[in-house]
């Protein structure tokens, strides 16, 4: 799996203060979690970032934003962000708090029912 430990401890401290973190590893890298909900993915040199699905269009023409694609199928709401545009603390603190803006209005995956 691609860890960068070095982003990852700058999105932690981005989210410091933030109640309800949890992380998990899976995607490749860290998924954080707020409230019970996806939020933010550290890879290795990208953030996938679950943002507002009005702002998906706009925020993917800026530079180093691409849309997340699964199994060659595009995902509206979510983009990942290279490092190459989050090397400021002021870079990386905007586009967390895109996710954590829209974490609020967002709707938590169903959870599966144990048999």
């Amino acid at each position: 799996m691609a860890f960068n430990e070095k982003l990852n401890a700058r999105v932690r401290e981005a989210l410091a203060g933030t109640p309800k973190v949890t992380e998990k590893v899976m995607f490749r890298g860290v998924l954080f979690m707020v409230d019970g909900k996806m939020c933010i993915s550290s890879g290795d040199d990208e953030l996938m970032l679950r943002i507002d699905h009005d702002l998906h269009d706009e925020l993917v023409e800026k530079p180093g934003v691409r849309t997340m694609e699964m199994k060659g199928k595009p995902y509206r709401g979510y983009i990942m962000v290279h490092t190459d545009v989050l090397k400021t603390k002021k870079q990386l603190d905007y586009w967390v708090g895109l996710a954590l803006e829209f974490n609020k209005k967002a709707k938590a995956a169903p959870k599966k029912k144990k048999k």
